[in-house]
């Protein structure tokens, strides 16, 4: 019995289509809550977006090569997306060359979005995730379309014997077209909205799967590089490898049922616009760290504490072990344990620290809630 074809042996291929006003009411949901995520954070100061990218981007390399089943360290990861960023790095690792690799791929993916997307571009891409040339234990082509004596590019699973054929890409020979045929879609002006744009180049990149290895992830980099591109910012406050990891079974049942199906990928989109909205969603909570501070700083500047308090609020706020003691607190700000002890009750008085249970050398102190933080120490509400 003849097989099914492949979406890329149909005549119609490349020519992608879908079904527009099924995607309308998804489309514009995620439309809006992008919009409503970026209002927010263009409320934070500078540093604070700051550390809201960092960690999103750290999500997102983390995530992506966890789909390949690739564990990378995220202290890592975080180390070497902030000293690029130029952001402190003190207490962190230093990155192994693996970690670096995909950092360098994502930050230039996201970081300098409206530059072109081209081959020489997708080959840098290729080689800073390989830069040994080997993926595992084998030798791989680097930084070039796969051969064709690497044979054919296959998705399967299953014991050896009894391997399940998922998917099979173009031949090598077809690459070169494939492939101009791609980038002259993505880097055309086309009336495609971006978030969709990146929904199509994420699907189309990876059924062509043009290298011997790293296609998912590049796949999604690009895809990363449509959203930056509708977003309007370098900035990243969601992370859609973190959802599509956590989605990770029905991510590969989408991509084979789209791969076998005709060039209407109506059902990819459907999956992935919805796949994006749930990624919006978990932002608020990824994201509840850098608010909750954003918050209570809100509500200590309306009477602006002295330097020395604000120093240790923010050595708080950040990796903190522990609870505060006056001890703590003078070695932190430097001074006496006399100074201290005042700033600590001062800081009582408006409810910024709160007393956790103990006396003597137990006294130790947390930080308060955003909400209960009191403007007029004298305002007890």
């Amino acid at each position: 019995m003849r097989r099914t074809l492949y979406i890329h042996e149909r005549a119609t291929w490349p020519k992608l289509t879908w079904d527009r006003a099924a995607l309308s009411a998804v489309l514009a949901a995620v439309r809006h809550k992008q919009g409503r995520l970026l209002g927010r954070m263009e409320g934070l100061g500078f540093d604070l977006r700051n550390e809201a990218s960092l960690g999103t981007l750290t999500s997102e390399v983390v995530k992506s090569s966890a789909i390949e089943g690739a564990a990378l360290s995220p202290e890592e990861v975080r180390s070497s997306i902030a000293s690029r960023l130029g952001l402190d790095v003190a207490g962190l690792p230093k990155a192994g060359r693996d970690v670096e690799g995909i950092v360098e791929v994502m930050l230039d993916a996201t970081g300098d979005f409206q530059a072109t997307l081209t081959k020489r571009r997708l080959f840098d891409w290729h080689a800073a995730l390989f830069p040994t040339g080997r993926s595992g234990m084998g030798r791989i082509t680097v930084g070039a379309w796969r051969k064709a004596d690497s044979g054919p590019m296959q998705v399967v699973s299953g014991p050896m014997g009894k391997e399940r054929v998922h998917f099979e890409a173009p031949e090598s020979g077809r690459l070169e077209q494939e492939m101009a045929n791609f980038l002259a879609w993505f880097n055309g002006p086309g009336p495609v909205d971006p978030v969709l744009k990146a929904a199509v180049a994420h699907f189309w990149f990876v059924t062509i799967h043009p290298f011997d290895d790293g296609n998912g992830r590049i796949a999604r980099a690009i895809a990363e590089m449509a959203l930056s591109r509708a977003d309007g910012t370098r900035e990243r406050f969601y992370s859609m490898s973190s959802q599509i990891a956590a989605e990770r079974k029905d991510y590969y049942l989408q991509l084979e049922s789209a791969q076998r199906g005709d060039t209407d990928i109506t059902g990819w989109l459907v999956w992935f616009l919805a796949c994006l909205d749930r990624a919006l969603d978990g932002a608020d909570e990824a994201l509840a760290g850098v608010m909750n501070k954003a918050k209570l700083w809100q509500r200590i500047n309306r009477r602006p504490v002295n330097e020395r308090q604000r120093s240790v609020i923010n050595r708080m706020l950040g990796a903190f072990e522990g609870h505060l003691t006056t001890s703590k607190y003078a070695k932190l700000a430097g001074c006496s344990n006399d100074t201290a002890l005042r700033d600590i009750q001062e800081l009582q008085k408006r409810r910024i620290l709160v007393r956790n249970d103990g006396a003597g050398r137990s006294t130790s102190y947390r930080l308060g809630i955003p909400d209960d933080v009191l403007e007029d120490p004298d305002d007890r509400g």
